[in-house]
């Protein structure tokens, strides 16, 4: 990663450098705060200038644009934005999205061709491996999925019969792609033996991609563990106030930078005023995470003494000793969005959350406030039921997000949820 700011011989971090890196006052009328700039294209001072711009814009020289040329391409709030994103994880380069799914179809678009077959984690987010199984496959992509806390040989033995099966169809492995901890039973994925893995059966032309979402950037940097790309759903911790729709990429340009071009064809960057949000979000993200963090831990404390609690999918209270290994070697915290198993199934599940009073019945997470929902009949009502079944996607698993409300009125809401059940 280069270097961003020295300070007393050491590089400033991350929390540090959200606060003003890649932004220059004296370029905006002195301005503390960098300004919402709403326009479609920027003016040239030349028109050489204008076909150099357009020379890295098209790939006809490397290095891309010299400056702003159109805002599909890039503009001065996206890409302060990228600046302050590939920071977080150590990358050279960030892309802004318009949405996380937009960040996945993209970065799978500019991988994968006729023929391919993409590798993945299980389970997944339900419109990743929907996208995967339904759209790809229409364009002659196949796949292969491992369970998430697989080891190096199963992985191995997987990519082999990927390799196989790719060269069957004219095609190759194009792409490993994880999501750890998975979402919506938080079972973690071994990005080191994924990586082993790769080296061994493959190459390391084959990108790992990684989505991050539960908890990066602060809790977990698979770049550091042998991943190519991370991918984030920007709506979620890094936006954290339920009030924006966003993704991202992020890694080395020689991974980035295909990806950039099939974004400059397509759209799908970032809008100017969502990334001013995101700018303001990226502050005070330490700060959300750490609460979150910590009231999660309090309210998973509690529930896993309640009767008709029946077991908890908290990466805190892990006790399978393969994914507690893989816990400590790749996270730095447990996060704060869980799976909590009740006993019964899904009426008893239904009860629980309209009985809320603090917490939201919502999807999604990573937000400032608390929110729960019912996966296997809202976020994954899509997956088919043996799909689900295979993947433990429950009829009696409730997937709640902690916020940063009062961790014990957190905890006597779901007291009285549960009284319901």
């Amino acid at each position: 990663m280069p270097s961003h700011m020295k300070i007393a011989g050491r590089e400033a971090k991350p929390s540090t450098l959200m606060m003003g890196h890649g932004y220059d006052p004296v370029l905006s009328e002195g301005s503390l705060k960098p300004p919402i700039f709403l326009t479609s294209t920027f003016a040239f001072s030349s028109a050489a200038e204008g076909k150099r711009h357009f020379e890295g814009i098209t790939g006809k020289r490397p290095g891309g644009a010299d400056g702003l040329v159109y805002s599909r391409f890039n503009a001065p709030n996206q890409e302060i934005l990228e600046h302050r994103l590939a920071i977080w994880d150590g990358a050279e380069e960030a892309l802004s999205f318009s949405s996380g799914m937009t960040a996945i179809c993209v970065l799978m678009l500019t991988y994968a061709a006729q023929g391919d077959v993409i590798v993945h984690s299980g389970p997944l987010y339900a419109a990743s491996e929907g996208f995967v199984s339904k759209w790809l496959a229409k364009f002659g992509v196949t796949w292969l999925d491992f369970p998430a806390g697989a080891t190096r040989e199963t992985i191995e033995g997987v990519l082999e019969r990927a390799k196989a099966q790719a060269a069957a169809n004219g095609g190759k492995v194009c792409m490993i792609y994880l999501e750890s901890p998975a979402n919506p039973t938080n079972a973690l994925v071994d990005v080191e033996a994924v990586s082993a893995a790769r080296d061994a059966v493959l190459d390391t032309e084959t990108p790992i991609a990684i989505d991050n979402t539960f908890l990066g950037p602060l809790w977990a940097r698979p770049l550091d563990q042998g991943a190519d790309i991370v991918v984030y759903s920007l709506t979620k911790y890094v936006g954290g106030h339920s009030d924006l729709v966003a993704g991202s990429i992020a890694g080395a340009k020689r991974w980035t930078t295909p990806v950039r071009m099939l974004r400059n064809t397509m759209g799908g960057i970032c809008d100017p005023n969502t990334a001013w949000m995101l700018l303001r979000s990226l502050e005070t993200l330490e700060l959300r995470m750490q609460r979150a963090g910590e009231n999660a831990a309090k309210v998973c404390e509690w529930l896993a003494g309640h009767p008709k609690v029946a077991g908890l999918g908290y990466l805190g209270m892990i006790a399978d000793p393969r994914q507690r290994d893989i816990y400590d070697r790749h996270c730095k915290g447990a996060g704060s969005t869980f799976s909590v198993l009740l006993k019964g199934g899904e009426a008893e599940c239904f009860r629980f959350l309209d009985a809320l009073r603090i917490a939201k019945l919502a999807v999604s997470l990573g937000g400032t406030e608390t929110l729960a929902s019912h996966p296997a009949s809202m976020t994954h009502l899509s997956v088919p039921d043996g799909r689900k079944a295979e993947l433990g996607i429950s009829d009696n698993l409730v997937r709640i997000s902690i916020g940063i409300e009062d961790p014990d009125d957190l905890i006597g809401d779901f007291d009285q949820a549960l009284a319901a059940v």
